[in-house]
């Protein structure tokens, strides 16, 4: 039976001395706002990881996959395979378009991310000169990393359109849990040194009521002198406070809160977080 609540998520995590999300465009340089400093990740970045997981981690087949070279290579091995684009589990949450006779095709996913953030403002490491050796010669490049960024993304599970993919309970567990443990699964070199901090997921109780983005009321406070010197984890708390008092008005309408933690996250009266919006709501996962 497919997902009839809607849900709204929030999601932390961090890169020290990493490369969350290259620009190809800019030497393959992390993105970055230079206007007000902050490190930008794209959402298919975060879809990756997520795909990944799925494929490698818990032998899911997948649409956007390497075994492919194109969606047109895909629907043609799915249709060896007698499988539909609904039976691949990153179509069921995040859709696709792809290729039938006459024309594209395409499924509306239910989960969508916009592009996540740094809530510190990000200073990057000078590059280092990086080579490889081939038997053809050397090849020489650069090594752009991040010096730390707590990256915050915003997503959104719309159950109105959950019908078209058919996207079921049992699919929004195993997205849970790949939320948590997709990213230390990908620990690829310009990856190393990125952790989950904080995954959130307010589930609610229809298909009608939509939250804005959580984002927009958690923020930061400091231990460090300035904000630019943040180099781990501990350098910093979480104040949820605001985020607690935009969610009381929908108490109501919140059927329950998903809620996972890393240990060395600091969230600022984490009881009172709690507390406010009732025991119960919480779901630790």
């Amino acid at each position: 039976m497919t997902i009839s609540k809607n849900s709204e998520i929030l999601f932390l995590y961090d890169a020290k001395l990493a490369n969350p999300n290259g620009d190809m465009d800019d030497e393959n340089k992390p993105r970055m706002d230079y206007d007000t400093n902050t490190n930008l990740v794209s959402d298919v970045r975060l879809k990756r990881y997520l795909r990944d997981y799925f494929e490698q981690k818990k032998d899911e087949p997948i649409f956007v996959t390497e075994k492919a070279e194109d969606a047109k290579d895909r629907a043609k091995q799915l249709k060896k395979e007698d499988m539909e684009h609904t039976d691949l589990i990153d179509v069921r949450l995040f859709g696709a378009v792809y290729a039938r006779s006459g024309g594209n095709d395409h499924v509306t996913g239910p989960v969508q991310f916009n592009w996540g953030y740094s809530l510190n403002p990000v200073e990057l490491n000078e590059s280092s000169t990086i080579t490889s050796s081939f038997s053809s010669g050397e090849g020489v490049g650069h090594d752009y990393r991040v010096k730390y960024s707590l990256i915050a993304f915003n997503g959104t599970i719309n159950a109105n359109v959950a019908e078209d993919s058919n996207l079921e309970e049992d699919d929004i567990e195993l997205f849970d849990e790949a939320m948590i443990k997709s990213i230390p699964f990908n620990k690829t070199r310009s990856k190393t040194g990125q952790n989950p901090r904080l995954y959130i997921r307010v589930e609610l109780e229809d298909n009608d009521t939509i939250l804005k983005d959580l984002r927009e009321y958690i923020s930061l406070d400091y231990s460090t002198d300035t904000e630019y010197k943040v180099r781990s984890v501990k350098d910093f708390t979480v104040d949820l406070s605001e985020l607690a008092d935009y969610l009381e008005d929908f108490v109501n309408s919140i059927n329950e809160i998903k809620i996972w933690k890393d240990d060395n996250l600091q969230i600022k009266n984490q009881d009172g977080f709690i507390n406010k919006l009732g025991e119960n709501t919480f779901n630790w996962l």
